[in-house]
């Protein structure tokens, strides 16, 4: 059987993307429960046999959809640290990041939500967890080093500076007709352009106020 553990996007080929992105529609949309590999392999247009090959599992489908959609994170966050920018600059560019990984790919997240919750489920999350582990690690170090420097205050919670961003932005998208409305957005493609504009620059002045916040 394939041995699926790539370590970087790069490492699957175009078919599984494919099988993976229709997946991750199918499971937002479905359910997981919901879902068969009957249904995905229909509609990604590969047979059952080609899935069972790759992923071996649904359960294991899911697992590698959390890997590919967590790959890169960590080297483009690195990406924006070594720059020669200042810091609340850096700031701004991983706000935005993240903001724009979020919004790309909410479905993955509104299954992880749901999947995560539930204690009777034979997934493992074990890859999931140490990759975020692995990104929060980067930001602490990056925070850190502004305190060190005086840029940043001492009196943070640093591990709630992402859910913040992500609060921010899920309460907006979960009651996304309520805004839209509120903001004369009248169809998705001004919802994304507010998002990546209006809604962006929001929280990257919340986390600049709450980083240089002084009590």
């Amino acid at each position: 059987m394939f041995n699926f553990v790539p370590n970087l996007v790069m490492d699957w080929n175009e078919k599984q993307i494919q099988i993976l992105e229709v997946a991750e529609k199918l499971f937002a949309e479905n359910g997981f429960d919901g879902t068969s590999v009957r249904q995905i392999s229909k509609e990604a247009d590969v047979n059952v046999a080609m899935i069972s090959y790759y992923f071996g599992s649904k359960e294991k489908m899911l697992e590698a959809l959390l890997d590919y959609r967590l790959a890169d994170f960590k080297i483009q966050i690195e990406s924006i640290l070594s720059k020669e920018t200042k810091y609340l600059e850096k700031i701004d560019e991983i706000v935005a990041l993240v903001v724009m990984r979020v919004h790309k790919n909410r479905r993955t997240h509104k299954i992880v939500n749901f999947e995560y919750s539930k204690d009777s489920r034979n997934i493992s999350f074990e890859n999931y967890l140490k990759q975020k582990n692995e990104n929060f690690k980067v930001i602490e170090a990056f925070v850190k080093k502004g305190q060190s420097e005086g840029v940043f205050s001492k009196e943070l919670n640093i591990p709630l500076i992402v859910p913040t961003i992500l609060g921010t932005y899920f309460h907006f998208y979960y009651n996304k007709k309520f805004y839209m409305a509120l903001h004369s957005l009248p169809d998705d493609v001004s919802l994304d352009e507010f998002v990546h504009k209006t809604l962006t620059k929001h929280i990257q002045q919340t986390i600049k106020a709450l980083l240089t916040y002084a009590n």
